[in-house]
């Protein structure tokens, strides 16, 4: 089949294609889908896999069903990699050893290709005593500074492997701490970091009580938890991080919560999952199943969504029986639970095809229609083929009392009465960034259409950059119906976009669709920059009230950007455009201001001084435009004056830079590190990318620097974020994961 946009094409041919050294592979998407089909078919029966391969290729025609990044790029390859998007890693344990082994796995879970969660409130706060060696400890955050800089090491080593998530807390000591980390934008930029918040502090939240911050029972400090609360609010209104995980309802409506306890989520908050459980993940597009699109009485095929979903189950289930793992108690894991993460994507577009505006009661009540389709056929597959090939080692009846499986009608029930379940839970709602754009840019998720379109300026052999137009599935739908010079502004009130949606409407949709969802939702509340703190705040507490088990919001700010500018075009629809100017180098000036910072590296007898110099940028502000180290020691003479020349060079040209600072700040020296101000550093090189992330995203005047960093004169106004894979200020936060609209790039998938 053709693509239905360039993009996709592109998408297919960098991600998700498969491509040997021999030559052989795939020649098209079909051949993608038959790879798929027959690698899934392999855990049949011989007998049986002819016909199952064909039933699952029929389900892969079309992009109906569209299994996860890692499924796609891996089944039926000889690539040394997991099926499993993610991860949540093992209890990390309160001692040296154990914490570095635990990183240890986590390093090898990420090369195999999965991303990790971790729950870090096992670790003994900052300044505790350590037995043994009269010292005191360093907290969690320190040791999540060494799992960042794990993780920049291995995506240095080739294409992303998987980003992480890090969990603590709301009782934590160090919570505190945890909460403003991500003020810091050179700090855990390989990490999304939630709060674990309990029931607990909710009720001491709107008693106006006092909250303990205690570890094993200790109580260290306490707080108002009103001013945890605000704190926390501030620095998700200012930095879109933490986000917040409601984990007690997580278990208390968790279908295994006889086997296992959850602490923490997979990196975009989809899956609340137990140590060492996998996260298998596919979604069924709802764009491709609406009957007769923009017509009256336009309709999703529901006969055709059961049977979508039924293939689905079984798919998935099979993934778990042909997939490699990482580590041994990951698929010990996974084969006795047997879980599965079965979700939808299109979501906004299908609505749009029926007339409903997201966010509506109509559109309401066709997502929980739709939803309940999938959950009941979800559960019968389950059973029947419980039926066939068994339960689940980890079911029990008593899951039968659960919260998900209590509405269920009485033919499924019976089913399950009689056959059990194949699998432990059966849904949740992932972000499906670029197996969204895959299939035509149709919506990703249950998120609205962020853009109905916007312009790429895509790189060609030569150099030369050539634009192209994304549209959105459901505008390009509605211009093959009314011809290209249709009249958007007569398309009707469904044609909303997330730049036009109150918070309101997100949280609507959110919680209709929780209510039907085994595990959670990868979603992000997108809120104006102008959105007053109080109302902002607000949004979490009605969270909490709707049933949410967890939230995600974004805003515009100082410290990640703006990174996707969004205008109404002369149809009066949203859309977007991220090209940039083309690159000059640029002369000097003659005199330039700037900043010196000086670093105190412990291995070193003198210290080294780095020195950035900025260029006024009309109508931008001040930024970097040369760097020079310069330190008595000669012995780092030659390869600083090498870096400076280089950095200066990409300085010149402009544009966002803050790549140099991650590309600095992954570099590891084979003798080890060192701990600077309570920070694990790898190398010199790395010391000498923070200082270059700090001058780009510090206010004016630095306040409260380290005592071993000093610094004069002022740095460059905020820079957005940069997509790592194309450099581009075009990283958007969307579904609880960064996700480039350039490249197609995903931190998540």
């Amino acid at each position: 089949m053709a693509f239905d946009s360039p993009l996709a094409g592109e998408i297919w041919n960098g991600k998700y294609r498969y491509k040997p050294v021999s030559g052989a592979g795939d020649a098209s998407v079909e051949e993608t889908w038959d790879r798929i089909a027959v690698a899934l078919a392999h855990a049949e029966a011989p007998k049986d896999r002819a016909r199952w391969s064909a039933r699952f290729r029929k389900a892969l025609d079309g992009h109906r069903f569209l299994p996860a990044g890692r499924i796609i790029a891996g089944a039926g390859t000889d690539r040394n990699v997991t099926l499993f998007n993610c991860f949540v890693m093992g209890t990390v344990p309160d001692d040296l050893n154990g914490i570095f082994e635990h990183l240890r796995e986590a390093a090898v879970t990420m090369q195999r290709g999965g991303g990790v969660g971790m729950d870090f409130s096992t670790v003994r706060p900052s300044g505790a005593p350590v037995q043994g060696v009269g010292a005191e400890a360093s907290g969690p955050l320190s040791f999540m500074d060494v799992w960042d800089a794990m993780c920049r090491t291995i995506m240095s080593a080739g294409q992303r492997r998987g980003a992480m998530m890090g969990c603590l807390r709301i009782d934590h000591p160090d919570i505190e701490a945890f909460i403003d980390a991500k003020r810091d934008p050179g700090r855990l930029r390989n990490f999304n970091i939630s709060v674990l918040v309990t029931d607990a502090f909710m009720k001491a939240l709107d008693a106006d009580d006092d909250w303990p911050l205690l570890y094993v029972g200790k109580i260290y400090r306490t707080v108002r938890a009103k001013d945890l609360w605000e704190r926390l609010m501030r620095a998700t209104y200012d930095a879109a991080e933490p986000g917040v995980i409601f984990v007690d309802r997580v278990n208390a409506n968790n279908n295994l919560a006889h086997c296992e306890v959850i602490a923490a989520s997979n990196p975009c908050g989809e899956q609340m999952l137990p140590p060492y459980g996998a996260c298998l993940l596919g979604s069924l597009n709802l764009a491709r199943l609406v009957e007769r699109p923009f017509e009256p009485g336009a309709s999703l095929e529901e006969a055709a969504l059961a049977e979508l979903t039924a293939t689905a189950v079984r798919m998935l289930d099979n993934v778990i029986d042909v997939s490699r793992f990482p580590l041994p108690v990951q698929e010990a894991e996974a084969r006795s639970k047997r879980r599965i993460g079965l979700g939808v994507t299109g979501l906004a577009d299908a609505l749009i095809f029926c007339g409903a505006r997201y966010g509506s009661d109509e559109a309401v009540k066709l997502t929980q229609r739709w939803l309940g389709v999938i959950k009941r056929e979800a559960y019968r597959a389950s059973a029947r083929l419980a039926q066939e090939k068994g339960p689940c080692a980890s079911y029990d009846p008593c899951m039968l009392d659960r919260p998900n499986l209590l509405d269920l009608d009485g033919e499924t029930r019976a089913l399950i009465e009689k056959h059990g379940l194949r699998n432990g839970c059966l849904t949740s709602i992932a972000p499906t960034g670029t197996t969204s754009l895959l299939a035509g840019n149709v919506s990703s998720g249950i998120e609205p259409v962020f853009a109905f379109e916007y312009t790429r300026k895509v790189l060609q052999p030569d150099g030369s950059r050539k634009e192209e137009r994304v549209e959105d599935y459901a505008l390009s739908v509605w211009r093959r119906v009314h011809g290209d010079d249709a009249s958007l502004q007569d398309a009707g009130e469904a044609f909303v976009s997330a730049q036009t949606l109150e918070p309101a409407d997100h949280l609507k949709m959110q919680a209709a669709a929780q209510a039907l969802v085994d595990s959670s939702i990868s979603k992000t509340i997108n809120c104006p920059e102008d959105i007053s703190f109080e109302a902002f705040a607000d949004v979490y507490r009605e969270g909490y009230r709707l049933g949410c088990k967890g939230l995600t919001t974004y805003r515009p700010n100082a410290i990640t950007g703006s990174v996707l500018s969004v205008a109404p075009d002369s149809n009066g629809l949203q859309s977007g455009d991220n090209a940039v100017p083309e690159l000059v180098l640029e002369p000097r000036p003659e005199r330039l201001e700037g900043a010196t910072y000086k670093i105190k590296w412990p291995l070193d007898a003198h210290a080294v001084y780095v020195t950035i110099n900025d260029v006024d940028d009309a109508g931008v502000g001040n930024r970097p435009f040369e760097i020079f180290v310069n330190s008595k020691n000669m012995a780092h003479y030659a390869w600083t004056v090498a870096l400076t020349r280089m950095i200066s060079a990409v300085f010149r040209r402009g544009g966002d830079v803050s790549f140099v600072a991650d590309e600095l700040r992954a570099v590891f020296d084979p003798a080890g590190g060192a701990w600077v101000d309570g920070k694990y550093t790898p190398s010199l090189p790395a010391a000498i990318g923070g200082i270059i992330a700090r001058h780009l995203h510090e206010p004016a005047v630095v306040k409260d620097a380290p005592s071993d960093v000093a610094t004069q004169g002022g740095p460059s106004t905020p820079r957005g974020a940069a997509c790592p894979q194309c450099g581009r200020a075009t990283l958007l936060p969307r579904e609880g994961c960064d996700s480039c609209s350039e490249c197609g790039y995903s931190r998540c998938g």
